[in-house]
């Protein structure tokens, strides 16, 4: 384990971090990967230092970026096992007849096509390796919510690791798709007690990385446990 390579986007806060403390306790080594420069060197010191862990600054919704992000991971590691195409943004009120529409822009770019430059990027490394791609959905992306374009954009995230899954087919790579209920992340103003936690949702990554070569979890919904009456 020691060996192996993860990289996650959206690595400095929420389900990302968790994902990357949880990972670097098992012995895997990270390329963490964000916006925030400061928070992502935070990251990196939890997650064992430089030499364990590696942060880059990476707006995925640029190709510059998202390319820079797959070759420094190869200069510095020699290689990429798996890839959490995990960045996302969250929604806004007002709805189809009322909202932003530069928002429906923001959100689109970086929890739709952010995540397909994602894996444009670091599948020729995870072809070399036989990796596996882990996709950030949502179980709103299984379900119609009114008016909401976020949900929109994890129906589309839903299309991609089914897309993706035809499109790898013989190549040993494995796609997992994960669609959580809500979750108490930063994307919430306030405390939401009844829904999983970013803890929550790593465990289940690291499951899905943790099979053997011939298992692939292909789909996961991860619902909170109803409250007790």
């Amino acid at each position: 384990m020691d060996d192996k390579v993860m990289v996650i986007t959206g690595a400095s806060s929420g389900i990302g971090l968790a994902t990357a403390t949880l990972a670097a306790e098992a012995g895997w080594r990270l390329v963490l990967a964000a916006r925030s420069e400061d928070k992502l060197e935070a990251a990196v010191a939890a997650c064992g230092g430089p030499g364990r862990a590696l942060a880059v600054r990476c707006d995925v919704t640029s190709h510059e970026d998202q390319t820079a992000m797959a070759a420094a991971a190869l200069d510095t590691f020699g290689r990429i096992d798996v890839v959490f195409a995990n960045a996302g943004r969250g929604g806004s009120p007002g709805g189809f007849t009322g909202a932003d529409p530069a928002h429906w822009r923001d959100i689109l770019m970086t929890n739709v096509y952010g995540v397909a430059l994602t894996c444009q990027v670091t599948i020729p490394a995870l072809k070399a390796s036989q990796g596996q791609i882990v996709l950030t959905g949502s179980r709103a992306g299984r379900r119609t919510i009114a008016g909401s374009m976020y949900s929109t954009s994890k129906w589309a995230v839903s299309a991609i690791g089914y897309g993706l899954r035809e499109e790898l087919a013989g190549t040993g790579i494995r796609v997992t798709l994960l669609e959580p209920g809500m979750v108490d992340t930063p994307f919430f103003d306030a405390p939401k007690p009844d829904a999983l936690t970013a803890a929550d949702v790593a465990r289940t990554v690291l499951h899905a990385v943790s099979q053997p070569a011939g298992v692939e979890l292909h789909e996961i919904m991860i619902l909170p446990t109803p409250p007790a009456r």
